[in-house]
């Protein structure tokens, strides 16, 4: 589990494509400090394993449902990327829930400025949009970050200057893809409120049941 607090900015250093995947290594400093092969940094978001570790890099396999469903099929050698190590038991919770579980893509349409804070508004799919409400939380290559508004076709967010320098927001373009993931409680929620069939027979957890007891 991840908190979207980005520890530092990483750098892919070499790309090695398969069939169906690929295997990415990428330099780093602050996020190898304590790691061992099997642990887990989310890179622009994604949840990766760490396969190997040496000369201030890591590597890591990338499947093909993750290059699929997220921007990294657009990574090159060179580019830059967030990077934050998994949340410690005994660490400070900064952000909100982050799995690294990618729900999809969106697209950068709009950025400005309004005095300090800097506004980027993504378009999105419905089956994205749905799940992103105002005042809610939102991953964006893994940046926890806090919706300000929300349309059918969009949403926005507003970062302050401490944000977008110390992750890769500060080089995002409009037009640019970035990876996108929900808030995982709304999932849960309506995975309750709208069981499947087969589950109605069993769950006693109904939409009636929750709003008796104050949800």
């Amino acid at each position: 589990m991840f908190t979207g607090i980005i520890e530092e900015i990483g750098a892919v250093e070499r790309i090695k494509k398969g069939q169906h995947s690929a295997v990415l290594t990428i330099r780093a400093e602050n996020v190898l400090e304590g790691t061992k092969i099997g642990d887990s940094i989310a890179v622009n978001g994604i949840c990766l394993t760490v396969t190997a570790l040496g000369g201030g890099s890591f590597s890591a396999d990338v499947m093909h449902e993750t290059l699929n469903r997220s921007a990294m099929a657009g990574l090159s050698p060179g580019t830059h990327i967030n990077l934050e190590r998994a949340m410690p038991a005994d660490g400070r919770f900064g952000g909100h829930i982050v799995a690294g579980h990618v729900d999809g893509v969106g697209k950068i349409c709009r950025i400005r400025r309004d005095d300090t804070a800097i506004w980027y508004t993504v378009t999105a799919v419905p089956e994205v949009l749905r799940y992103v409400v105002e005042k809610g939380s939102i991953a964006i290559d893994g940046v926890s970050l806090t919706v300000a508004a929300v349309t059918e076709a969009d949403f926005s967010i507003s970062a302050i200057p401490h944000t977008v320098a110390q992750t890769v927001l500060r080089e995002r373009k409009e037009g640019d893809l970035v990876n996108l993931e929900t808030d995982v409680i709304g999932k849960y929620v309506e995975k309750l409120l709208h069981p499947t069939p087969e589950q109605q027979t069993s769950s006693t957890i109904t939409r009636e049941f929750l709003t008796r007891y104050g949800f």
